[in-house]
């Protein structure tokens, strides 16, 4: 049975024509016609007032993200072909298509982002599908103090293995904001989903979606190089776990959901924040004050415990103990003892836990399966939820 994974995105990989509410019926989506007429207001100057009065309120509540935002640019002009594929705490996540290049966005938030950089990049170009995550303005203060605070952590955040915004839009009409990214393929948690027990697949059919040891290992490179990048930025994630890493279509890991994420100061490292989930969660955060640097590393080995799993460590109900120790594998995980040691070595007192950097030598980890190996995993998660698909609509 799945643990309750906290506040993560559940991400289905069949996209909806679902629109929002706040974005009214799926036409007003398509950008405004040239040649369209549109009906007349009964008041025309009523009607000004209040949009007026809208937009004016909208700028008093966005104003603290100012420096962020692509204000100048009509996101429904920019993207097309919505369809809801994620829904979260804060908002929907949605599957676009861009209109134009992406080249001449403004784009303040991620200045260094491959959209920003490069404009032949292959998924900036008009007809590439991206990801838009919709979260309402008004009346959603707490996520927008959030939100800033994440945005002036990742200006200028880049690096392959790591998801951050590549634009921020005021959609003024429906007093929300669209922040634009790469459009991925799921998260490692709909992986271990899909070869739940739960899901009553048949154990030909559950071992074709299966992380095994090598593929284990892959998702282990590229979050190590996500985090060794991250430390030398001195952030520190802190929410790592299966639902926060994604799968690109070509086979990429990529650290995403940098919500309570914090940029550690040189010479006072130190925190007493409990965020996360308890079961990713290091020991040290659940006693007093710990160094955020640190915590990633004992998250990614839970992690991997998970993946050899199905679920997270200590999710039987019972609670975490304060030691530094994962639970035992069960003895029908075949684990070898390179990954058994490199458990180990994530779940060191945080005086003794290795760095990212030193991690990418263990032995598990050079024994990472080619990314084409990752790429079929995925093509062949997508035949078993097609059959599961089929298989619901005909009951």
């Amino acid at each position: 049975m799945q643990a309750p994974r906290g506040p993560g995105l559940t991400v289905s990989t069949a996209p909806s024509a679902f629109v929002p509410p706040a974005l009214g019926s799926a036409s007003s989506l398509a950008p405004p016609s040239a040649t369209g007429s549109v009906p007349p207001s009964p008041n025309p100057s009523l009607s000004r007032s209040r949009s007026s009065a809208r937009a004016s309120g909208l700028s008093r509540v966005l104003k603290p993200l100012a420096a962020f935002l692509d204000a100048s640019s009509d996101p429904r002009a920019k993207f097309t072909d919505l369809a809801e594929i994620a829904q979260g705490e804060s908002g929907s996540v949605f599957s676009a298509r861009l209109v134009g290049s992406a080249s001449d966005w403004r784009i303040p938030a991620t200045p260094n982002s491959p959209l920003a950089r490069d404009k032949e990049n292959e998924w900036g170009k008009e007809g590439r599908m991206v990801a838009l995550k919709i979260i309402p303005a008004v009346g959603n203060a707490t996520k927008l103090a959030s939100l800033k605070r994440e945005l002036e952590l990742v200006r200028g955040v880049r690096h392959p293995n790591v998801l951050a915004f590549d634009g921020v839009f005021v959609d003024t009409d429906a007093e929300a904001l669209w922040l634009a990214m790469e459009l991925m393929e799921r998260s490692l948690a709909d992986v271990l989903s899909l070869s739940s027990p739960d899901m009553g697949l048949d154990p030909a059919e559950r071992g074709k979606v299966i992380l095994s040891e090598r593929l284990r290992a892959r998702c282990v490179w590229d979050a190590l190089l996500a985090l060794s990048y991250l430390k030398k930025q001195r952030i520190a994630h802190r929410d790592l776990r299966s639902d926060n890493l994604l799968v690109s279509p070509e086979g990429v890991v990529k650290l995403a959901d940098f919500g309570v994420a914090v940029r550690a100061p040189p010479g006072a490292p130190r925190s007493s924040e409990r965020v996360g989930v308890v079961y990713w969660q290091a020991p040290e955060m659940r006693t007093g004050l710990y160094d955020p640097l640190k915590v990633d590393v004992w998250s990614l080995g839970a992690t991997a415990w998970e993946f050899a799993v199905g679920e997270p460590p200590f999710s039987d109900g019972g609670a975490p103990p304060s030691g530094y120790s994962l639970p035992p594998l069960p003895q029908d995980s075949e684990a070898s003892r390179a990954f058994e040691d490199f458990l180990h070595l994530c779940a060191q007192p945080p005086s003794s836990r290795p760095e990212p950097d030193e991690l990418l030598n263990a032995h598990f980890v050079r024994m990472a399966a080619p990314r084409s190996a990752l790429v079929a995993l995925l093509n062949r998660c997508k035949i078993v939820e097609d059959r599961l698909l089929g298989r619901s609509d005909e009951g």
